[in-house]
């Protein structure tokens, strides 16, 4: 079953528990999928909107000067597992030749394809400068 199939069920299920945090943050997921070109959308797809729905969502709380709220801790719920950034400068070391890239940076579009959705790309940025 797709994400997008997942989050139709969980929304069903969401009704029937009555939990309206989880309802609408679901309801403003699928209004984010209806606007895509396609009907169908790949998991990939799926993640990027979530992606940048929790980035939006941060930005908001960040203007009125708070931590966290519902519709951010569901979301991040749907993310895949993030990968810690001693697990990406363990894959850097060994798999990353720098000498072949302008400058360190430029490593992080192979590093982004390996590690996919499950890498944040300011964590690998970060990750990237620890290298000399």
């Amino acid at each position: 079953m797709s994400m997008q199939e997942s989050l139709s069920v969980e929304l069903r299920a969401a009704m029937k528990a009555r939990d309206t945090d989880r309802i609408g943050a679901i309801r403003i997921l699928i209004g984010e999928f209806a606007r895509q070109p396609g009907k169908i959308l790949t998991d990939e797809q799926v993640i990027a909107i979530i992606k940048k729905l929790i980035k939006s969502e941060r930005e908001l709380l960040a203007a009125q000067k708070q931590e966290d709220s519902p519709f951010l801790a569901i979301m991040e719920g749907y993310l895949p597992k993030q990968v810690s950034e001693e697990e990406i400068y363990a894959w850097v070391k060994e798999n990353i030749d720098f000498s072949a890239f302008g400058n360190k940076m430029q490593a992080m579009k192979p590093i982004m394809q390996h590690f996919g959705s499950a890498a944040d790309g300011n964590t690998v940025k970060k990750v990237l400068q620890q290298f000399a």
